[in-house]
């Protein structure tokens, strides 16, 4: 099984916002849960994020696949 890991930079780049604004969106309660706390700081699941986006109709970047595709 192989896990995609994002920090705060890749959430960021993903959503095309700021890492302070990933900061500012994890505190929101409907947002994933890190997998840990490391020193570069919080680390979630991929999927945890792209699932999130969805459920807010965030636009998928077009250098993502289409999982219906």
């Amino acid at each position: 099984m192989n896990l995609e890991l994002w920090a705060a930079q890749e959430v960021g780049d993903f959503l095309n916002v700021s890492r302070q604004r990933v900061s500012q969106l994890a505190t929101q309660h409907d947002w994933p849960e890190p997998i840990a706390t490391l020193a570069v700081g919080r680390i979630w699941l991929a999927d945890d994020i792209r699932a999130w986006a969805a459920r807010h109709g965030r636009p998928v970047p077009v250098d993502e696949p289409d999982e219906g595709a």
